[in-house]
């Protein structure tokens, strides 16, 4: 068989956890054909001397829903050796949703998933009503990675119930229609079934998202649903509680529904310093579920969740009545009113006094001086912005302002809202019921750049920490999700598996600076992340990006459940 690529001389870490080896590897009609010494010449070749060849990265919690219909290259996850994903978590899908309906489906995505009203309504050419409509669709979309998606409770409640489904629980006839749409997607192709119960899930005029005024009773009968036609992963942004008393009995109605649906249940795992228990109780809630015959895995972040925010994107006082209206000014008239004391003195009172409401999410938050981080250069330490003020002799607000002109008012900063404590966070990365996901690719995107979770993880916990080996990092971000979500073709370098590959080199692979830019529809800004030390990433057999440079193929596929 002629060989379409072969990746030559590399050292392949493939996704088992078994030590590495060096081969080649030979791809024909998008599948893995041949690992070992190859003589015969590929059509492409890929001199990987010196570099890692692993299956390439699954990221299992993004929102690509609406991205993808103007992203061809699943941007920013392509660009960290992502090559598949799971979209449609926390109960935001685009589907099912009518046409002449689609503000109800909008509204929840503006706030809660900070998706730019205007990018959407420019970028998305609604052309489905059902959830296997939106699919075909997918499928003709030109797609550089290859994306499983659920059917998100929000969008299937106003569906069935359309304003209804804002202002409380369904009917006995709205759950029957819900339980019909959920099970035609699912045999259309749906990975499974998604819902919030978050409060920091709003709609942009402070009411909670549809999926949140569902019973219980409504959610475990969709769920069931899926216990009875034996398919279906289970994903929810959970209910928030202030102790282990108050977060018990929810936890004990989440156990006892993984395990009587039979369905692998998730959710993100993560740590904050508001509740320091909740991580250990999340963890305790995945060991008793597993040990009553249930499946439930938890979704675990790499590092720190942290809110960007900066003169070109947002910051922690747009909100504030003064700075509110200053930050409608053109950069250029703010950057001159802040060289003018007089101007100037006003906003940093009001800075440093408020009063400031209160963010959900990874919104820009009041400002924790002492933790906001200085991003001047791709790897830390970081220092704070509390550090540069007390080496300048200016106050915390002065300093980050300073910071800001000194760079065009182009520098960056970051503040943690959850997995604060990095202990914390390595101590649920190495929980055997934990998967490494979360990255939010699609939305928040003016608000956080966690695209880069694998490679992060790569020279953080492997490189730099130790923490992990090469082999165990890698599984970790390949087989383990392929598994967990069930994706079986993909995940390991095997002859037979699909040809999803990254070529890295181990010894400086990691994320570049997030950067804004204005590549949204409607010119709607984001935050974009670039990497280092990925020579190549293969799609479905065909090399999808060069050096972080689009090869111009676009070989991504929809993973249907």
């Amino acid at each position: 068989m002629a060989l379409d690529l072969v990746i030559r001389g590399g050292t392949v870490v493939d996704g088992s956890g078994l030590p590495r080896f060096r081969a080649d590897v030979g791809v024909a009609d998008g599948r893995i054909t041949t690992i070992g010494r190859i003589g015969e010449r590929g059509r492409q070749e890929i001199d990987a001397e010196g570099r890692v060849v692993a299956p390439g990265f699954i990221d299992g919690h993004t929102h690509f829903d609406a991205q993808v219909c103007w992203d061809p290259l699943g941007t920013c996850s392509s660009y960290h050796g992502v090559t598949s994903v799971v979209m449609g978590n926390c109960g935001f899908t685009l589907a099912p949703c009518r046409a002449s309906e689609a503000d109800l489906a909008l509204r929840s995505l503006e706030r809660a998933e900070d998706m730019s009203r205007d990018a959407l309504l420019a970028g998305v050419d609604w052309r489905w009503e059902t959830f296997a409509d939106y699919l075909g669709v997918l499928d003709r979309l030109p797609k550089g990675i290859n994306y499983a998606g659920y059917l998100g409770h929000s969008a299937l409640r106003t569906y069935v119930m359309g304003e209804r489904a804002y202002d409380g629980p369904g009917t006995d006839d709205d759950l029957a229609a819900m339980r019909r749409e959920l099970a035609d997607a699912l045999r259309a192709g749906a990975l499974g079934f998604s819902t919030s119960r978050s409060p920091s899930h709003q709609t942009a005029d402070d009411r909670p998202v549809a999926s949140r005024m569902a019973s219980w009773e409504e959610v475990s009968s969709l769920v069931g649903l899926m216990g009875e036609m034996n398919t279906g992963v289970f994903e929810l942004a959970l209910e928030q509680h202030p102790d282990d008393a108050a977060r018990r009995p929810f936890l004990d109605r989440l156990q006892a529904l993984a395990v009587s649906s039979g369905r692998p249940t998730t959710f993100i795992t993560a740590s904050t310093t508001a509740t320091p228990a909740l991580h250990r109780d999340l963890l305790a809630l995945l060991d008793r579920t597993t040990a009553q015959g249930g499946r439930m895995f938890g979704q675990a972040h790499a590092r720190e969740f942290l809110s960007i925010t900066g003169f070109k994107v947002k910051l922690p006082f747009d909100r504030l009545p003064g700075w509110a209206a200053f930050r409608q000014l053109p950069l250029a008239e703010q950057q001159a009113r802040l060289l003018d004391p007089d101007q100037r003195r006003p906003l940093v009172d009001e800075a440093l006094n408020g009063p400031y409401g209160t963010a959900i999410g990874a919104e820009a938050r009041a400002p924790r001086y002492d933790v906001i981080r200085v991003l001047d250069r791709a790897d830390g330490p970081h220092r704070t912005v509390a550090d540069v003020a007390a080496e300048r002799g200016v106050s915390p607000a002065d300093a980050l302002i300073d910071l800001s002109l000194e760079t065009d008012l182009g520098m960056l900063f970051a503040q943690p809202f959850a997995n604060e404590d990095m202990g914390s966070v390595l101590e649920i990365l190495r929980h055997p019921h934990t998967v490494v996901a979360v990255s939010d690719s699609g939305a928040h995107v003016s608000q956080i750049a966690d695209s880069s979770v694998p490679t992060f993880f790569l020279s953080h916990w492997v490189r730099a920490e130790q923490a992990f080996s090469l082999e165990e990092g890698v599984r970790m971000l390949t087989f383990e999700p392929a598994s967990r979500w069930g994706f079986n073709d993909r995940g390991l370098v095997r002859e037979g598996m699909a040809a999803d590959l990254v070529v890295f080199d181990p010894a400086t692979v990691g994320p570049e600076l997030p950067e804004p830019a204005t590549d949204l529809p409607a010119g709607a800004t984001r935050l974009a992340q670039k990497a280092r030390g990925i020579d190549a990433t293969v799609v479905n057999g065909d090399v999808l990006l060069r050096d972080g440079v689009h090869t111009g193929a676009l070989p991504g596929q929809v993973l249907r459940g």
